[in-house]
């Protein structure tokens, strides 16, 4: 009798635990902008949630809410120290799904690429109190219970960093048809060689990161303008582009974006952001291996599978 009564118990902890994973998940990725990261702070969570008398908390949501934010804050601290020495521009890393697919994190503005860029030039601190906030609702007088500061304090923290991502979130949010469509033909443009057409597209003052991490071939700062971003691409696909290149649309961070694939290996993450116009401001290139080794090649004849 008394194994049947621990079973039904653990039954319910795991219960608990799994109905607010993606909760945890999302408040850990946008903290950490990691998916690697991510899923060890919640497994970190679980295990200290296994070890809890789950029966004596009232709020699992806010309990289980304040160890992953804990976590991710003091991951945070090491993740500092290892970008000053990182080799080249920084980008998260990348959440790919096939398109429409339901992915582990509720897809919104706030976990979009560009908006995890924002959130980076926050400090921890104002970043848990920001999204804990106003992506996941909590109330300052929980967060001040989650921080262990006073109701008041994380007010104050939460009105300056709300401030700081207005003034520097992304002014427009261009349809989803949009957006494919001009990645769409950027790509295509790009491939076949096609400068006039590379310049129609991109905005006079677009911006390029790469992020190759210093493990694999990109560029080692941002690169401005039209003209220049346009002739870089093409010099580099004239030197490097491989035969067996493949192009798969894939939704990143729950936007259109493209994986592109080398001998069916994933080898580029690409995004791009647009203005009122459909002109091309800027364009992210995750090229980092270990940023992409998590992101599985979708099937072919599967959404997302096509190659280009």
């Amino acid at each position: 009798m008394r194994g049947t009564v621990e079973s039904v118990t653990d039954s319910a902890v795991l219960t608990t635990f799994e109905e607010h994973r993606p909760t945890l998940f999302g408040i850990a990725y946008r903290m950490l902008s990691s998916v690697a990261d991510a899923e060890d702070i919640v497994q970190d969570a679980w295990l200290k949630w296994s070890a809890v008398d789950v029966g004596k908390i009232s709020q699992p949501r806010a309990y289980l809410a304040r160890t992953v934010t804990n976590l991710s804050l003091n991951r945070l601290r090491s993740a500092a120290v290892q970008r000053e020495s990182y080799v080249g521009p920084w980008l998260p890393e990348p959440l790919v799904t096939a398109p429409d697919a339901a992915g582990g994190v509720e897809q919104e503005e706030t976990v979009s690429l560009a908006m995890l860029v924002v959130l980076e030039t926050l400090s921890p601190l104002e970043r848990a109190v920001f999204l804990l906030k106003e992506v996941f609702g909590f109330s300052y007088a929980e967060i001040g219970e989650m921080t262990d500061r006073s109701e008041a304090a994380v007010r104050q923290v939460g009105s300056r960093a709300r401030s700081h991502v207005q003034a520097r979130r992304p002014r427009y949010d261009a349809p989803a048809e949009t957006r494919r469509q001009a990645t769409e033909e950027f790509l295509a443009a790009c491939l076949g060689g096609d400068l006039n057409r590379m310049m129609e597209l991109l905005a006079p003052d677009v911006t390029v990161w790469s992020d190759g991490g210093g493990k694999i071939r990109a560029a080692l700062r941002p690169l401005h303008g039209a003209d220049k971003v346009s002739r870089w691409i093409l010099g580099i696909l004239e030197r490097y582009m491989p035969q067996d290149l493949g192009a798969h649309p894939v939704d990143v961070n729950g936007r259109f974006g493209l994986l592109l694939t080398t001998a069916g290996v994933p080898d580029d993450v690409i995004t791009v952001e647009l203005d009122e116009a459909g002109l091309i401001t800027e364009v992210r290139l995750v090229r980092n291996p270990d940023k992409l080794r998590h992101v599985t090649v979708p099937d072919e004849g599967r959404p997302g599978g096509r190659e280009g």
